[in-house]
């Protein structure tokens, strides 16, 4: 199909209310656009030199943490919740207790994109694989009790009522084989369609078909950059477009809606495909200035430390790349020496201005890695 011929589906009635089915998508789509292709194939440049940068970062588990750490706290954020990257690495004893319900969301989210991307060792991006995430989504969050693990089994809509609805996704007795089409057109390799194409579409039909009672929209933006693994386009989970969607939360949600309704999916293509080489070059540009950072820390920072100081002082540097909001225990956990010890280096840390203690207290302080986190604030 052609994607200037594309239906996007019909309005089918239900008691009292209508419904979207949308049509199915596994089939072949052809793209006679000049725009669209040239677009495609930037999109397509800036991700291969985002993936052949990821591959020369020592140590980048440790940076991947912080984009999962940015891709939970945005992608949670277009869902309403308040909390910001800085907070996803406190513990809740650290939080006041207005704040514990977002921040458990978040929680849940990044153990969900672990357990994802964990689990494509012995899975494929499959409807099994997220059932399963899901399942991680939802546990002790706001949304427990509605069917975690579970495609729903009743109608669910978009708005403040059904009768009201901005939206109203397909009955569910149509979800069996519309999951089974968007599963096969992952994966089906009959026909040739572009992965960043082919994965733009399944993130729409996804949202369209919205197969869970909750939780669909983080799940459906998780799918994106798990999809991109899953089929090696990135070595490591080092792009997440959360952040892209949440600074143009109108638009994203416009342009879902534009392809429902006047099947305006070139529309979402050109806003889809802008986003990946605007997050994948704005990522490369944040490890080269992690690179930057971590350099001038090892040239003009650790070098201060004594000879008896040095192991401590670079064992515990390295960690915080992983971990860049601390208190003294976790310090004496990571470097394996006395509380005394470990609380004189982060004193030290702090006067090279390396950590910057955040909670004004005299006990249960906190340091934050501030010059390092702010890389990963929103971008560009």
């Amino acid at each position: 199909m052609n994607i200037a011929d594309f239906k996007a589906g019909r309005y089918e009635n239900r008691y009292e209310y209508k419904a979207f089915l949308p049509e199915p998508v596994s089939h072949e789509w052809i793209i006679s656009d000049p725009e669209l292709t040239d677009l495609l194939g930037r999109a397509d440049r800036a991700l291969g030199e985002l993936n052949a940068f990821s591959q020369l970062i020592p140590d980048i588990d440790f940076f991947i943490r912080m984009h999962v750490a940015k891709e939970a706290t945005q992608s949670s954020r277009i869902e309403g919740t308040q909390t910001n990257i800085e907070d996803a690495f406190k513990d809740a004893d650290d939080l006041k207790p207005e704040e514990r319900d977002d921040w458990t969301e978040v929680q849940n989210y990044i153990r969900a994109i672990n357990f994802a991307i964990a689990s494509l060792a012995t899975l494929p991006l499959s409807t099994r694989l997220l059932r399963q995430t899901h399942a991680e989504l939802m546990q002790g969050a706001r949304g427990e009790h509605k069917q975690p693990g579970e495609f729903r089994i009743s109608q669910n809509w978009i708005g403040v009522s059904l009768k009201n609805a901005a939206f109203v996704p397909p009955h569910h007795d149509h979800l069996p084989e519309l999951m089974s089409d968007l599963e096969k057109f992952l994966h089906v390799q009959d026909f040739f369609v572009h992965p960043l194409i082919r994965i733009a579409i399944a993130h729409y039909q996804f949202e369209t078909i919205h197969p869970f009672l909750d939780g669909n929209g983080r799940l459906g933006r998780l799918m994106i950059s798990l999809y991109l693994a899953s089929e090696g386009l990135l070595h490591k989970p080092a792009l997440y477009l959360s952040d892209y969607f949440e600074r143009n939360k109108t638009a994203y949600v416009d342009h879902l809606m534009a392809v429902r309704h006047g099947d305006h999916l070139r529309e979402w293509l050109v806003f889809f495909l802008f986003g990946i080489e605007e997050t994948a070059r704005a990522s490369a540009s944040v490890f080269r200035a992690v690179i930057d950072l971590k350099q001038r820390i090892e040239r003009d920072v650790l070098p201060r430390f004594s000879a008896r100081r040095q192991d401590s002082a670079h064992h515990l540097m390295r960690h915080l790349y992983a971990q860049p909001v601390v208190d003294v225990k976790w310090a004496t956990d990571i470097i394996g020496a006395s509380t005394n010890t470990a609380a004189s280096l982060i004193a030290d840390m702090v006067s090279f201005e390396v950590l910057v203690e955040v909670t004004g207290q005299r006990r249960n302080r906190l340091f934050v890695f501030k010059d390092y986190l702010n890389l990963f604030r929103s971008q560009p």
